[in-house]
């Protein structure tokens, strides 16, 4: 498994605004190849945003990364100051902690 962590902030939208986006392209990432899972995030106090992504493996990550939907994130008009940061993880006390999906641990 792979995991990606996104933060930003909002520019030109309000966290209202930013909502009714991030429903209207729920779909397309929810139709991702390999991504088991996304997290929207907000930190709404401090006007930081983002997303925890789990994929089924490296390949999955690596594919999402180079993918139109990713630039398009990369790139967003309303997105600044951008972070992104991937990671593999442990799976053995993961899995013990209950942190991977039900589906995610048949994988």
């Amino acid at each position: 498994m792979h995991v990606l962590v996104v933060n930003f902030n909002l520019k030109g939208v309000d966290e209202q605004q930013y909502a009714a986006i991030c429903d209207q392209v729920a779909p397309a990432f929810a139709a991702v190849p390999g991504l088991l899972s996304k997290v929207w995030l907000k930190d709404s106090a401090n006007g930081i945003y983002g997303g925890v992504y789990t994929f089924q493996d490296r390949a999955a990550f690596e594919d999402f990364k180079n993918s139109a939907l990713f630039g398009t994130v990369a790139t967003h008009p309303n997105l600044t100051n951008i972070t992104a940061k991937s990671f593999d993880i442990f799976e053995a006390p993961t899995r013990v902690t209950h942190g991977l999906l039900a589906g995610a641990a048949a994988v």
